[in-house]
């Protein structure tokens, strides 16, 4: 493994870059990845692949944790698992929620069978927050939580 770079030394690595062939970026490529490039990639992509691997010289490389997520199976469709948001917690009947708006305070309160709001029950508080905006709102978000 090669020493450490300076400041100086990064920055003059990363302007001769520019200037090496396509063969001598294939050639970097092959060393830092022990394998041949993909067939068809740009010269850009050398570029930038030789700028990393000068950087992670001079400054370290991925964290132990970022390669272990790096390296997590991918599912079969190919595309990204996306997290799923945790559902809510339900509000307590007997809650009672205020939000100011536009100058006015508005009082909410859940009771099991919905929301009550001056003097009226609404199934959700998304509703009560369309009530108050006039506008399409989410309900929880309206009121903070």
């Amino acid at each position: 493994m090669m020493a450490r770079l300076n400041a100086a030394r990064v920055a003059e690595e990363l302007t001769a870059i520019q200037g090496l062939s396509r063969a001598e970026l294939v050639a970097r490529w092959e060393k830092a990845y022990r394998c041949p490039p993909p067939k068809g990639i740009s010269r850009r992509l050398l570029e930038y692949s030789a700028a990393y691997q000068v950087q992670v010289r001079a400054f370290g490389g991925l964290t132990a944790a970022s390669r272990r997520k790096l390296k997590q199976p991918k599912p079969e469709n190919g595309r990204p698992v996306c997290r799923q948001k945790k559902a809510p917690k339900a509000l307590a009947s007997g809650t009672r929620l205020v939000r100011e708006w536009h100058g006015q305070k508005h009082h909410v309160e859940v009771l099991r069978e919905g929301v009550a709001y001056n003097g009226h029950l609404y199934a959700s508080l998304s509703e009560v927050a369309r009530v108050i905006t006039g506008a399409r709102w989410s309900g929880p978000r309206f009121f903070g939580l």
